[in-house]
Parts: C-alpha cells; structure tokens; sequence
C-alpha cells in the first residue's frame, strides 16, 4: 500500500477504502484456497478440533505476507488492525469487510458460512481443549500451575501436601531422573493429598526423549558444602540447614536443602537448642545447633561456611551418658569437573576411555581434556563449523574435526576466568541436522509406566509429525489412546515445523504445547527467544490449543528464597499461557504463593495478548473528585 493510500486525520478517502476493501477479499480467498489445500490434513483432524484446524489454516494464510501497510490503514480509520485475531481469523477480517462495505454504501451479506469460529466460540473452544488436557481451572485464577517433583517426593508425602495445599494445579515427574518405583510413589503421593484435600490435580510424565547430555565422570572424593546466604553487607539471612539422619537411611528430614548420616545412639540423643562442634575439611572450627526433630531425624544450622568430608567428626557440647561423638557418612560424591577456557580444545568421545582418544593424544593433545556423549551417534550427522553448545549454553564452541569415535571442539564462549563442566549437562547442535527418534529405546519402556500413571505425557524433543504419530501408536497399543499429549517445543527444528506439529497433534482430543525456553533460547538464540515464543503463543492461539510457559519461572525465588525483578516480570507474562510450570527448589511452595497472586493480579488486565480496559484506581487523576478531596 502506496503512502497515498494511507487515510488521513481529517478527511476521508473513498478510492484508499475500495482499495482496501479489494485487498481484504483477496486475503480472503486466499484463506479459503488455504484451507482447501490442507483438506487431506484437515480430514485427519478429530471432530473436537475440526473447527480449530480450520482456523490455524486462515491464520498461517493471513502470516504469508507482510501485513503492515494494511494493519496501519485499518487502525487509522479505528477498525480493527487483524493484529489479535489469531482465535478467529476469518470472522475478525469478514466484520471489518462488513463495516467497509457500509462506509462505502455497498451492499453486505453476512458470510458467516465459511467462518469456523468467531470470538465467543473461540474462547469456548480453547477453555474446552484446556479442560480436556490440563483439568478443570482453579477458583479465581484461569491459568493454572505446574510443579516439576524433586527426588524426595516419592518418600515425603508431606511435601507433595504442601505443594497440592499451595495452589498445585499439575504435577510433572521427569522420566529423565529417577525411575518406575519413584515414579509410582509419586503419583499415589499426588493422587491421595488432591483427594485427601478436594482438589483435582493432574499428572504430566515427561519421556526423557533423546537428549544429548556429558556423559558420566570420574568420582572424586565425597564432600559437603554447606554455605549460608548472606546479604551484600555479609550478614547472614538463611543459615545453611544440614539433615542428620542414621547412616544407611533415605528418609528426608523436613527444611533441610543437604543430609549426612550418623551414629544412630549419638542421634538419639540430640535434643532441641544442642550445639554440636566439629573441625571441617579445612580445619576451620565450626557448631551446628538443632533446631528441629521429626521421623526422619534432626535438622540443624549454621551461620558459616564448612566442608563435611567422612573423617570429619561432630561433637555433642551437652554431656550425656551415650557417645558425644559420632562420624559422619553418606556424603555425596563429589564428580570431577573440567576446566574449559576460551581458545582451548575439548574432546567430545563415544565412551570415556583411552583408546578413544589415541590418535588425538599421539599429536600432542595428552592435555586435551575429554567427556563422553551419551548419544554418539550424532557424531555421524555434524559437520566441520558447526556450533555446539553446553550446560544451556553457558559453554560455546565449533566443532573443529569430525571422527567417527569422536569430535574436536575449540571453545569460542567462556568468561574470562573459564567455565566447569560436569557430567548429565545438556548438549547442543543448533546448526546440525540431526535425524534422531523421539522416542528412545528406554522411552518405550517408560511408556508402560506412564500409561498407567499419567493424565498427560510430554513428548520431548519433538521434530517432527512423525514422532507425534510414534507415540500415539504406541500409546494405542498400551490401551491408552486418549492420553494427553504435551508437545515439547525445544528445538529449532521443532519451531520450523511447528504448524505440521499442531495439526498432527489435533487427531487427538487431548493435546498442548510446552514451550521448554532453556533449550530453545539455546537453539535459536537469546535475542531470538522473545520473538520465537510469541509467534509459538500465537499459532497455538489460532488452533485453540493449551500452551505451558516453561523453563526459569522464578527459578532464583524457588532456590533461594530472593526473587529477581527480572523474573517477576517474566512471571506475569505466563498469564498469555494456560499453565506456567515452576521447577523444584527448597523455596517452591514460596515461589507457588507468589506465582499465584502474580496470575490472578494479572488475568484481570490480559487474556492472551489482548490488554483489558479495567479501571485503573492507583492513580490520582486531575478533575477525579476522589482525587482532589484526598489533596486538599
């Protein structure tokens, strides 16, 4: 549209309004040539989604061209610009077509015919789709919450109490950590405290999927670390919290963020406001003081940093009959790290063994260090130049030479004092094509637990529809064909293929998008990540289809009790979503609290990206009667 187009303030142009007029049936035809093209897809859509469907198909229409100079000419003259139409595209252009028509005294025939939704039965269809996956919406609050489960949820049933007490909507366990007995207990923790408390909570397991990670390291010797948080004027704000349980035992001892086991008779006899001293690792003299006691054992605090390590042995300050003295055990071990700094090699091997890198170390590499990869066979898929990213791309580099046991990577990201690297960090090829499975050997396995416990289950690393396709198979000879299915969109690849994505998983009544932001900032890129969530909101919008805000919601309030601004903010954009997911933490049900009155203050200004007009009363405003009696 040519500037001479454009309407002007003051008069009205009748030719520019013909002219737009023209151009809106042309983008109207070309959504109904659109959806006439997908009708083979469209056929395999079930009957809940058919209308939503319909409804993507004119919207990926309506995104094929830059729309701008039209956006700007409609909103000049107050019509609608088509900018928050996504539920229901052809409704939203046919009334602005409607409203042209008048202004320009032609005459106008409802063609609500070819519309699949409008704006009411769009609202109705997405709250419907929402329901069938996620559950039922908490009182006062539309958008609900979702809770990844730590370790010790299949022992404490208290806390999954708390966190179904605290406002859980949705409990997702991670197939990629533990296994089916911690998984069972899980669920039957989570399926008693939503009866025991009148709640309806559901159960999202996520198949672990093929995620390339480091692979296993060397164990060094086991040491705790105990360090309490401190303000910027070192005073301290939360003591460290040390779990004493008897050596041997897994039960959790409610408060505490690490545990060591002791003595049982020395146990015991530890009451509340004892002081117990010890030498750490460094020789520094420290005291812990109990401060609590429950079935799993005793919790005491500090107030300065120490390092527990298996000789190091606490003392009772109170005198007693039975032993002042008692070791410690069960440390964690502690897993040996490298050392990467920018310019420097790694090698990235099939397994973590000599033999892997002896060609390399016969060139002068002896002090190259190496971690395995726990799918090497990308190593047949890369290629010389590409980027590889590590631990959420925290570490960058290029790979430099490609084997078939192994790959050469020159660190080109780091800080300036260099990065650790550990074992089970995430591994990253955003420039690589990679044809990998989504659904591994041992996700396959899971599925026949997940088929039994869960009311949804996430598909992750999703690339394409063929791997949405794979699961349902599988899910129909399990007997569970009606499973929920979350996609998770984590990768490049997932994002480009996205539309083929939300149509395949629409043969199913049950279906939703996670937007898993760690991977995929990774992927496509942190400035990217803002635009490339928006426009995955948008289409998930235009087929009525759930979406989860994931990844670093109020993660820093979560673990340590301080939240950022930054993430504040982040929090209140999850009310765009239908559920924003929260990771574990020792502040979780904190987090949750705060989650909470954040989506219910907001829901009350935004649904999706359209803002509501509700009165403001925070401010003071000139001529206010209100106002002015409250100043004078």
């Amino acid at each position: 549209m040519s500037k001479s187009q454009r309407p002007s303030n003051d008069t009205w142009d009748e030719v520019a309004c013909r002219s737009v007029i023209g151009q809106l049936w042309a983008l109207r035809q070309s959504m109904l040539e659109h959806e006439a093209a997908l009708a083979p897809v469209l056929r395999s859509v079930d009957p809940a989604y058919r209308a939503s469907a319909r409804n993507l198909a004119h919207y990926l229409a309506l995104r094929r061209a830059d729309r701008r100079a039209l956006q700007e000419w409609l909103s000049g003259v107050g019509l609608s610009s088509l900018g928050r139409a996504e539920s229901h595209v052809l409704a939203n252009l046919d009334k602005v077509l409607g409203i042209l028509h008048r202004l320009t005294e032609q005459p106008w025939q409802a063609q609500s015919r070819d519309e699949p939704v409008g704006i009411h039965s769009s609202k109705k269809l997405l709250d419907r789709h929402t329901a069938e996956l996620l559950g039922p919406p908490p009182p006062d609050r539309s958008v609900r919450i979702m809770v990844t489960l730590p370790s010790e949820a299949a022992v404490d049933y208290g806390l999954i109490g708390a966190l179904v007490a605290s406002g859980m909507d949705i409990a997702r366990i991670n197939c990629a950590h533990d296994g089916p007995p911690q998984w069972k207990a899980m669920a039957g923790h989570v399926r008693r405290a939503a009866r025991t408390q009148g709640r309806a909570v559901r159960i999202l397991m996520d198949l672990a999927g093929p995620k390339l990670r480091t692979g296993a390291m060397p164990a060094g010797a086991p040491v705790l670390k105990m360090k309490p948080l401190r303000d910027d004027f070192g005073v301290v704000q939360t003591p460290a919290r040390l779990g004493l349980r008897v050596a041997g035992s897994t039960l959790p001892v409610a408060g505490a963020s690490a545990h060591v086991g002791v003595e049982a008779k020395w146990l015991s006899q530890l009451k509340l406001g004892d002081h117990v001293d010890f030498s750490d690792a460094r020789g520094a003299q420290r005291s812990l003081e109990v401060v609590q006691r429950d079935s799993g054992g005793v919790l005491v605090q500090c107030e300065h940093t120490a390092y527990l390590v298996e000789p190091t042995e606490l003392a009772r300050r109170r005198r007693g009959r039975l032993p002042r003295v008692s070791g410690v055990a069960d440390l964690p071990a502690r897993e040996k790290t490298l050392h990467l700094e920018r310019g420097g090699r790694l090698f990235l091997t099939r397994e973590q063994a000599d033999s892997a890198l002896s060609g390399g170390r016969k060139k002068g590499h002896d002090a190259v260090p190496s971690v395995a990869c726990t799918l090497p066979e990308v190593f047949a898929q890369v290629c010389v130049g590409e980027r590889i990213w590590f631990d959420d791309g925290r570490i960058g580099g290029v790979i430099r030479r490609v084997e078939t046991d192994w790959l050469e990577v020159e660190i080109v990201r780091a800080r300036d004092c260099g990065e650790t690297l550990a074992a089970d960090k995430g591994i990253n090829l955003p420039d690589s094509q990679l044809n990998l499975p989504a659904l591994t050997a041992k996700d396959i396995q899971d599925l026949s637990v997940v088929a039994k416990l869960a009311d949804l289950v996430g598909l992750s690393f999703v690339q394409q529809a063929s791997d949405v396709d794979a699961l349902r198979s599988a899910l129909r000879e399990l007997g569970r064909p009606g499973l929920g299915i979350m996609l998770k969109v984590e990768t490049r690849r997932a994002f480009e293929n996205l539309p083929a994505l939300l149509f395949c998983a629409m043969a199913g009544k049950a279906a939703g998008v996670m937007i898993a932001r760690g991977d995929l900032a990774v992927e496509c890129g942190y400035e990217r990540l803002a635009e490339v969530q928006d426009e995955i909101l948008w289409a998930a919008e235009a087929a009525h289809m759930p979406v989860i805000w994931a990844t670093q919601v109020l993660e820093t309030l979560a673990k340590t009790g301080l939240p950022s601004r930054a993430e504040i903010t982040d929090a209140a954009m999850g009310e765009r979503a239908e559920c924003v997911m929260l990771n574990k933490g020792p502040h979780i049900t904190e987090a949750m609290r705060t989650l909470d009155d954040i989506l219910r203050r907001m829901q009350s200004h935004q649904t999706k990206k359209r803002s509501l007009l509700r009165a403001l009363r925070a401010w003071n405003l000139p001529g206010d009667d209100d106002a002015m009696m409250s100043s004078g």
